[in-house]
């Protein structure tokens, strides 16, 4: 079956989940150093509820976030997972960004550093502003977690306190969601 959605950049490929991706995905990413910021390990139940939830942003909006694969570049096979980027509503009840569009990444530990994320949030982005016609996109992350921010200002989003919140499924250690976010004029004046 041919994906409803695939995406191209200079080293990647974003596309539409299929059912085999998903065991690949969960040995990929499912470690202690990808999951630090995100809740730890998870569990069967924590992983069908991901799976269901992501497969439902599809549905419902026609974004998700999406796989992520290398394309060959220097040696390294085409069609090799590296997690997952994208796009979705953001799920978090009762909080000031429920519902909002949100970029989203999580890679295995042995494609950080290569510049990955940048590229398919990039990409993600661009598709966010252009083919599913955002005003607004945020990100989510935690105080902690240097990387994620850090990769949040070098796509240009700006720090939003006001939409910060304390995420009742988690610890201090997980606490408080810190949010970025861009509009569409700013990543249309700084990418144009």
């Amino acid at each position: 079956m041919a994906d409803v959605f695939r995406h191209k950049t200079e080293r990647l490929i974003l596309r539409d989940w299929r059912e085999e991706d998903w065991p690949r995905f969960w040995e990929l990413c499912n470690t202690p150093t990808v999951m630090r910021w995100l809740g730890g390990v998870a569990d069967e139940a924590t992983q069908a509820g991901a799976q269901e939830r992501l497969e439902g942003y599809r549905r419902d909006h026609g974004h998700t976030f999406w796989v992520c694969e290398r394309q060959a570049d220097g040696g390294h096979l085409s069609g090799e997972m590296l997690g997952f980027c994208g796009l979705k509503r953001s799920n978090v009840e009762n909080e000031p960004v429920f519902g909002m569009m949100e970029v989203g990444w999580r890679l295995r530990e042995d494609a950080w550093g290569h510049g990955y994320a940048k590229e398919a949030a990039i990409a993600s982005l661009d598709l966010g502003f252009g083919r599913f016609e955002g005003e607004e996109i945020v990100a989510l992350t935690v105080a902690g977690n240097a990387a994620s921010w850090g990769l949040m200002l070098r796509l240009g989003m700006t720090r939003r306190k006001d939409l910060d919140f304390t995420d009742p499924r988690w610890g201090r250690e997980l606490n408080p969601t810190i949010v970025y976010s861009i509009d569409r004029d700013a990543w249309l004046a700084r990418n144009g």
